[in-house]
């Protein structure tokens, strides 16, 4: 005589598992887009050059941005394989050449080549616990700024009234730093800018457009987007990555006013390095120290 199954059997049958389930595969959009993809911060940056080079023609020329990309690259291959004993993926040295090659302003070809051979050698050189402490362009923009600023400059052009290359790189930059869960830094130091220029447009009588025109510039799309949400240079705690980008930003407010037109590289040389260190510090305290047998 064949079993019967009850209504209260099949009731308490066990669920189906998570692994029972197949997974709905991501949409090929999705996953261009994840946060794996490790080629959206470098295409971002490509727009970056691209927009501007066409609507203004912010490079000191493309011979000097290709030898910045390919010191970056050649040396990042070389310390790397040194080092580690493997050839190394490009993409960040790729965002650090092709940085350099947008923000430095030289008429000589060296400094291109050597702001990208120190930004690289940092990654390598200055660590601790096995981590960065600087930025690696704006440490070497910082470092020439005081060693050779009679042929070492910084772009600081703004977008002017064109505002479609703007919104191009704004809309792609929010996009991507959003996807890779880091947008809340950059919308973090947006908005504190944008307070401390209303501050010091009080303080200097100069008014508040007048105070906020600098964040319209390609220097600080590439600011916003790539040296202050660089995941190898900051915090982790989300809350903290908020805390110091507002620090950044005051940081940056105290050297305005003092009439350094450099401020933005230099308040995240001062503030980026210190607090990762002190989370560095922090985190050793907290590990328990091994017991002796």
């Amino acid at each position: 005589m064949p079993e019967i199954i009850t209504g209260s059997e099949i009731s308490a049958a066990p669920p189906l598992q998570p692994k029972d389930v197949k997974a709905k595969p991501a949409s090929a959009l999705s996953r261009f887009f994840s946060i794996e993809n490790r080629y959206l911060p470098p295409m971002l940056i490509t727009t970056i050059l691209l927009v501007g080079q066409l609507s203004f023609g912010l490079l000191e020329s493309f011979k000097q941005t290709a030898l910045a990309i390919g010191v970056a690259m050649l040396l990042e291959l070389a310390l790397g394989r040194l080092v580690y004993g493997k050839f190394p993926n490009l993409a960040s040295a790729y965002i650090t050449g092709i940085s350099v090659g947008i923000l430095v302003r030289s008429p000589a070809f060296w400094p291109f080549a050597l702001c990208s051979a120190i930004a690289i050698t940092s990654k390598y050189v200055i660590r601790w616990k096995d981590r960065h402490l600087w930025n690696p362009s704006n440490l070497a923009i910082c470092v020439l700024l005081l060693l050779a600023p009679d042929v070492f400059s910084t772009l600081s052009i703004q977008w002017g009234n064109n505002l479609p290359p703007m919104l191009i790189v704004w809309t792609l930059g929010a996009l991507i730093t959003w996807r890779v869960k880091r947008f809340h830094i950059t919308a973090t130091y947006v908005v504190s800018f944008l307070l401390f220029a209303l501050l010091r447009g009080f303080i200097t009588g100069h008014g508040f457009q007048a105070e906020v025109a600098p964040i319209t510039g390609p220097m600080y799309q590439l600011f916003i987007f790539f040296m202050i949400t660089d995941p190898k240079t900051t915090v982790k705690p989300r809350w903290a990555q908020c805390l110091v980008a507002f620090l950044v930003a005051a940081m940056e407010m105290v050297l305005r006013l003092a009439e350094n037109i450099h401020a933005p590289y230099y308040a995240l040389t001062i503030v980026g390095p210190l607090a990762v260190a002190i989370e560095i510090w922090i985190t050793a305290r907290k590990r328990p120290s091994a017991q002796p047998v």
